[in-house]
């Protein structure tokens, strides 16, 4: 699993340039915008990251929601935090979220595994 999250990242960080690199007005702008959106603020970057998590998992979006759990990883959420993330998407996003919350488990058991 540790080669799924470096593969990941590896991919989205090489996607991202390539996307960048065409100097899409629109694009580049939007790309920004989401980098800013997550900035400190009057809500933390810790705060964020699990709304954007939150997010991902009700619009069921795997890739997002990979982001968002290593992010979340980063600003060091805990497990029982994560729990209660997940306990909230499911909740809002109803029963067709459980497939992500199995897989976003094993995403952050992964995560946690790199610790070690």
């Amino acid at each position: 699993m540790a080669d799924e999250i470096k593969a990941f990242n590896e991919y989205r960080e090489k996607m991202n340039e390539v996307i960048l690199g065409k100097q899409n007005k629109v694009i580049n702008r939007l790309f920004n915008l989401d980098t800013n959106t997550y900035m400190e603020g009057a809500l933390s970057t810790k705060v964020k990251e699990m709304l954007g998590l939150v997010s991902s998992m009700v619009l069921r979006c795997d890739d997002c929601i990979k982001y968002h759990l290593g992010k979340c990883h980063e600003q060091g959420v805990t497990t029982e935090e994560m729990y209660e993330i997940f306990a909230v998407a499911n909740i809002v996003g109803g029963t067709i979220v459980i497939p992500h919350t199995r897989r976003a488990a094993e995403y952050w058991e992964a995560l946690l595994a790199q610790e070690n």
